[in-house]
């Protein structure tokens, strides 16, 4: 693969439009798609091509990420769906790479590259994480699984996308078993963080100050401070949507019990989201965790 070659991006939202915006910075050539027309929209002014559907994205692109959501609809993209029957392994060749992008279940990523090798397409399983601001930047992490050669071919790219490219093992699904476990952390961190400053609430502490103490102690997380500093604001915009937390501590649980695995803390953590999401927090950012622990509700005050 060039080091400045032609790559596709299906599914253009917070992480995958960032990603291309980073790419296209550095000189890559970069076809979109997305079902959202001025996801696309926005990256056109940059350089990028917009496509129609994933079968366009994949016609003569060098490797083709996927960014979508679930499982779901990586299949669609991949193979295509009664809306739009023709997916990637329709325009891309034989010897064509496939990047796996979203924090799916081990068994549905196998799954996916066992179809695409039908098609003598090859798999690379690497999970992202870090945020949009970090995949604009190039500094976000990537958890690489997949065979050594696709693995070598595709260097230039993992390292124009990521200056954190970890290298899990050839095994395709240990990407995604190693993102659940992180995400599970990061779930079980972000509850402790929210439930703790909850608390900080309840016994009439000032928040902010209280936060200060944590950030430089052992109770520090960066992804409780991330999203309890603009908890605190009353930033509720999603950056991360509730559901995707839900949805990756679910998966890990599952994951943890098909292996056999009793643990304590995940089980509660994903419950935890689960129960913000029916109470109505599911299209917030997930930091709206916070006012699960707050009575009266959560106000810009509480940071002044």
């Amino acid at each position: 693969m060039n080091a400045v070659g032609v790559v596709g991006i299906v599914g253009v939202g917070l992480m995958g439009g960032a990603m291309a915006a980073n790419l296209l910075s550095r000189g890559w050539s970069v076809k979109v798609h997305d079902i959202a027309p001025e996801k696309m929209q926005a990256l056109v002014p940059f350089g990028a091509l917009a496509c129609a559907s994933a079968e366009q994205a994949a016609i003569k692109t060098e490797a083709l990420m996927v960014a979508v959501v679930d499982d779901l609809q990586a299949q669609a993209v991949l193979f295509g769906s009664p809306d739009q029957p023709r997916g990637v392994v329709h325009g891309m060749p034989a010897g064509g790479v496939v990047i796996l992008c979203p924090t799916i279940a081990p068994a549905a990523t196998v799954r996916l590259a066992e179809r695409l090798a039908q098609h003598g397409i090859h798999t690379l399983d690497a999970p992202m994480s870090g945020g949009p601001a970090r995949a604009r930047d190039g500094s976000m992490s990537l958890m690489v699984a997949g065979p050594d050669a696709v693995f070598e071919r595709c260097q230039p790219l993992l390292q124009a996308l990521s200056a954190k490219v970890f290298r899990i093992s050839q095994r395709v699904g240990d990407g995604a078993r190693t993102k659940l476990v992180n995400n599970l952390l990061a779930g079980i961190n972000l509850v402790g963080a929210a439930e703790v400053m909850g608390l900080a609430r309840a016994l009439g502490l000032d928040l902010a100050g209280t936060l200060d103490v944590i950030e430089q102690s052992s109770g520090q997380s960066w992804i409780g401070s991330d999203r309890m500093r603009r908890a605190l604001a009353a930033d509720f915009e999603p950056r991360a949507h509730m559901t995707l937390l839900e949805k990756d501590t679910r998966l890990a649980v599952e994951a943890a019990q098909a292996a056999g695995f009793a643990g304590l803390l995940g089980p509660l953590a994903a419950g935890a989201f689960a129960q913000a999401s029916a109470a109505g927090l599911a299209q917030e950012d997930d930091g709206a965790l916070f006012k699960q622990f707050v009575k009266p509700p959560v106000s810009k005050v509480d940071q002044d």
